[in-house]
């Protein structure tokens, strides 16, 4: 018998749906929550997701922030690219930048926040002025800017060639196979893979649920831009202040991404590492998500005199 998902992992009522249309003509899904007029903040998530998985974090801000969430081109109900030219870097910066023309309006800005591949998404839209004017700050979530099969660590240490584990790891994440139904032993992988040791079991079914619905060749096509990402010169132009969050656990984007981004970044605002969480921080630890956007949301009210 599956585990009840958590109360907190299953979106409100939206305050409004609508379709954007990104600079190809993708059609992109966005879902607006929380009082209109109210502090803005814009969701991107991360590969194999949709916008269901920033529940935990839409149910902790919606009743002070207007939450925008939108499900990345081939996830959720965005529908996917019809060819392999569709799938890009450079695709999912326009997506953002036309996600914030959308919802953020002029002369307002948002605090923008990215995991895993929704950072990357902040980290590629870095040179684009379109989203720079938009900004207010940014919050990057288990994520990183690449080199992400060098790092990655879902085989055990054991493994320990260099050459062995990169093809391996190459293989895992390029899988054509379909995930299928949520089974006891998938959610035990995906745990293995995505979550820290101590997650709970009904929000580890939360997350599969997410993740099963992902269509596997999206799946495909996306784990194929991940394998050769290199975001680096664009994160070098992300002028709005910036947080990083990373988790202990996190086998698929190591805390030393994290390091790295919080390096590089022109205007760094804190790294906050999770103990024991893996690369879910949403759904794993919400609270700690949740407080970082509202800091940094108060940091971008403030005038730039008081924060000197």
């Amino acid at each position: 018998m599956s585990p009840r998902v958590p109360a907190d992992c299953v979106l409100p009522d939206p305050a409004a749906v609508r379709t954007v249309r990104s600079a190809d003509g993708a059609e992109l899904n966005v879902e607006e929550y929380g009082p209109e007029g109210a502090p803005l903040v814009v969701l991107a998530h991360g590969w194999t997701c949709s916008t269901a998985f920033w529940a935990p974090v839409v149910n902790r801000l919606a009743a002070d922030f207007r939450v925008v969430a939108y499900d990345q081109r081939g996830h959720g109900r965005s529908p996917a690219p019809a060819g392999a030219d569709g799938y890009s870097t450079a695709k999912l910066a326009d997506d953002l930048e036309a996600v914030l023309a959308a919802t953020v309006p002029d002369g307002r800005r948002a605090v923008v926040v990215g995991h895993s591949m929704g950072g990357m998404t902040v980290m590629a839209a870095g040179d684009r002025p379109g989203v720079a004017a938009r900004t207010a700050a940014n919050l990057l979530v288990n994520t990183g800017p690449g080199e992400l099969i060098a790092e990655l660590a879902v085989l055990p240490p054991a493994v320990r060639a260099k050459g062995l584990r990169r093809f391996l790891h190459r293989q895992i994440l390029r899988s054509r196979l379909p995930l299928g139904p949520v089974t006891a032993v998938t959610r035990a992988a995906l745990k293995y893979a995505t979550m820290g040791p101590a997650t709970p079991a009904d929000r580890v079914e939360a997350c599969a649920q997410v993740v099963h619905a992902c269509p596997a060749k999206v799946r495909f096509h996306w784990a194929g831009v991940l394998d050769t990402l290199d975001v680096h010169d664009a994160l070098a132009r992300v002028a709005a202040p910036t947080a990083v969050i990373a988790g202990s656990r996190d086998r698929l984007t190591p805390p030393v991404h994290a390091r790295r981004i919080a390096a590089a970044l022109a205007d760094p605002r804190g790294l906050l590492e999770l103990p024991g969480t893996g690369h879910m921080s949403p759904v794993e630890r919400p609270a700690e998500v949740a407080a970082e956007i509202r800091r940094l949301a108060a940091l971008a009210a403030t005038p730039l005199e008081e924060t000197a």
